[in-house]
């Protein structure tokens, strides 16, 4: 999910609990030697029955190395806020999150540089130059729909504009959520420029329920039939649908053109004067190694961030099935993340949000 509110769970003794709170976070009490790191991320990745990729990757690590993994989830901009706000008295070791929010981590100077072993295996795209932040694993930007009410799913933006949807379509909130900054990225590819993006959100404002802080809440009102089509991501959601049977995936496109969708991968980065660094770039080390990558599609149901793991297992496949046919575009990720809080402010003119 892509929540802005904040949730706090540790790993210890290899099985992730709630924490009580943020005091033994690290910070200038912790000792440089404890057998602790903590993890500032963006959601998703972490099960909602304690089965997701984070799951089983934090415990294998606790269990390998004796550092206890401390895990504070939020909204992709929310986490990075948070550190902005601990930057004199830095809390997190590993801050992950979506772009563009992982560029606007870097340009606030939150990261140090730092490249995982197997990081020369990720693609140049999906890393930083300097090596401020990498991939662990990689993602696509998409919509859901009920597939019990939809017989078949919409397929183009127009198509969201008619009277069936109103009451019955959401998308999370530009700037808050990744997911829902990617709704504005994509469209304004798709349309071929921000004014046209914004002319036809406006349009579609009609029928949109209202914002939503959080892209993984919306999933199982789809499921339910509250509402028909919202947006999302695909391992998010891929994951979502095994409890979830009614939810489809799919891809937006305009009258005359075809599905599209971009990579939108979770990275990974080591945090600037970190409380514990040493086990930071240990995690980092052991998030992008082959075993873990192995196991991105298997348990989490996303994509190897390193181009020399191919995964064979059934989820793979199904993945692969899913993006069969869909174009992939690049973003420029800096040039959004100079002008993210301009597309935000124009949207908000745009449907009065």
């Amino acid at each position: 999910m892509r929540s802005n509110t904040l949730t706090t769970v540790a790993a210890v003794t290899g099985s992730l609990a709630l924490a009580a709170g943020l005091t033994a976070c690290g910070g200038s009490s912790a000792a440089s030697d404890e057998k602790v790191v903590t993890v500032y991320s963006a959601d998703g990745l972490k099960g909602e029955n304690g089965d997701g990729w984070y799951d089983q990757v934090f415990k294998d690590f606790t269990k390998q190395t004796g550092i206890k993994v401390k895990y504070v989830e939020g909204g992709s901009g929310e986490v990075v806020q948070r550190a902005v706000r601990e930057k004199s008295n830095t809390q997190a070791d590993v801050l992950v999150t979506l772009p563009p929010f992982i560029q606007q981590a870097d340009g606030k100077g939150l990261l140090a540089k730092y490249a995982p072993e197997g990081s020369d295996q990720v693609d140049g795209a999906d890393k930083a130059a300097d090596a401020t932040w990498t991939s662990v694993v990689n993602n696509y930007f998409g919509f859901v729909y009920n597939k019990k009410e939809l017989k078949t799913a919409p397929t183009t933006w127009e198509e969201l504009l008619d009277g069936k949807y109103k009451n019955k379509l959401q998308y999370s909130t530009p700037g808050v959520a990744g997911d829902g900054t990617a709704v504005v990225v994509k469209a304004m590819h798709d349309f071929g420029g921000k004014r046209q993006a914004m002319e036809y959100l406006k349009k579609l404002q009609a029928n949109n329920v209202g914002p939503s802080a959080s892209t993984g809440k919306l999933a199982p009102k789809v499921d339910k039939g509250e509402l028909l089509v919202a947006n999302g991501d695909v391992q998010m959601n891929y994951a979502q649908s095994k409890d979830m049977p009614n939810l489809g995936i799919w891809f937006p496109r305009t009258g005359g053109g075809k599905p599209t969708s971009f990579a939108l991968p979770y990275a990974a980065g080591l945090v600037k004067n970190a409380p514990h660094t040493a086990n930071g770039k240990k995690l980092l080390d052991f998030m992008l190694a082959t075993g873990q990558q192995q196991k991105v599609s298997s348990i989490g149901g996303g994509f190897s961030a390193r181009g020399d793991v191919e995964a064979t297992d059934e989820n793979a496949i199904a993945l692969a099935k899913i993006m069969d046919g869909v174009e992939i575009f690049e973003p420029d990720w800096s040039a959004i993340d100079k002008n993210l809080q301009a597309y935000v402010e124009d949207w908000k003119t745009a449907t009065g949000s």
